[in-house]
């Protein structure tokens, strides 16, 4: 993608800075402004997927180490109290 910089020229002039950032903002709003979005259906099977797979590895990991995480944590409790 390219920024569009074609804007239009009153005369042929020394622009005075402000009105060169003016100019500017203006083509940067614009070229980034909201678009109509219809027609983009988003990426869900890809964000789902990575929740699913994350739950999944908690399950895995919980069920391998939930008793020697549950007794760090009884120890690390017991330690400060």
């Amino acid at each position: 993608m390219t920024l569009p910089l074609n804007l239009p020229q009153k005369e042929n002039r020394m622009r005075h800075p402000v009105e060169t950032l003016q100019h500017a903002l203006i083509a940067f709003l614009t070229w980034t402004g909201p678009r109509d979005r219809s027609s983009e259906r988003g990426d869900v099977p890809g964000w789902v997927m990575v929740t699913v797979m994350t739950a999944g590895l908690v399950a895995a990991l919980w069920a391998v180490a939930g008793p020697e995480l549950e007794r760090m944590l009884r120890d690390a409790l017991g330690s400060v109290a």
